[in-house]
């Protein structure tokens, strides 16, 4: 606190002074100003931190009132008193919600999900696996099946199998020729029965030898000579007595 009681102007002066004002403003304490009385006006005044009205005013204005002190801290008592009374209730409330939940209540809920995606991924597991063993055995016969392929027996094999082809395939080619030829056999026989002078003999023909040669026309013949004529059924013999050469 800076001030005095009342004065003249020239009793307040002082506290108009430069080196004053800068004192007052550096403080690194609050200043309360009270100079003079309530009308009067100092440049002190102007730069403190609190102006009084008078000295009397300024120490109240320094110490607080016991009563003000005693009801802050009553105030102040009963606001800390609640504020720990929410405190404990709402922890209480977390306990009592703790309590009740299913961690305490249900505690195997915690590990369902996890036994849930254990179960998922034995699953998938297992899958795998025998995805691999299908793989691997597949590949397994494709190997197995090409070195038997590879082997002399198997080739031996695939000969003899392919010999048995050849055969059977030469017989029915034989059997097909076969069937052929005597095909056209039959038919080259027919042709030739057909042509057959006993087949033409049959229907009222005959043949002429003399000397045991065909008589192919009549100047081969002579009167009085012997002939033989040939039929289907047999021959007879005849004598030409009469050569007439026609036209």
């Amino acid at each position: 606190m800076i001030g005095r009681g009342g004065g003249s102007i020239e009793d307040l002066w002082p506290f108009n002074e430069e080196v004053v004002a800068r004192a007052i403003a550096q403080s690194q304490l609050p200043v309360i100003s009270s100079v003079g009385h309530e009308t009067d006006t100092t440049i002190a005044d102007l730069v403190a931190d609190v102006r009084a009205a008078t000295p009397t005013a300024a120490a109240e204005l320094a110490v607080p009132v016991y009563n003000d002190v005693l009801l802050q801290l009553k105030q102040d008592q009963t606001r800390v008193f609640n504020a720990f009374q929410n405190f404990v209730q709402r922890a209480r409330q977390r306990l009592n919600k703790l309590q009740t939940s299913y961690v305490f209540t249900q505690p195997n809920r915690l590990y369902e999900g996890y036994l849930q995606k254990l179960d998922f991924l034995n699953e998938r597991l297992k899958q795998a696996g025998q995805n691999n063993f299908n793989l691997a055995s597949q590949h397994y016969q494709r190997v197995f099946q090409q070195l038997r392929q590879q082997t002399p027996i198997h080739q031996v094999r695939q000969a003899q199998t392919q010999l048995l082809n050849l055969q059977q395939r030469l017989n029915r080619g034989t059997q097909l020729v076969v069937r052929q030829k005597r095909q056209q056999l039959t038919q080259t026989v027919q042709s030739l029965d057909l042509l057959s002078p006993l087949k033409i003999m049959t229907r009222g023909y005959a043949f002429v030898t003399a000397d045991e040669q065909v008589v192919h026309g009549v100047k081969q013949l002579q009167p009085e000579q012997t002939v033989a004529i040939h039929m289907a059924d047999g021959e007879a013999q005849a004598q030409i007595t009469k050569i007439d050469g026609g036209k």
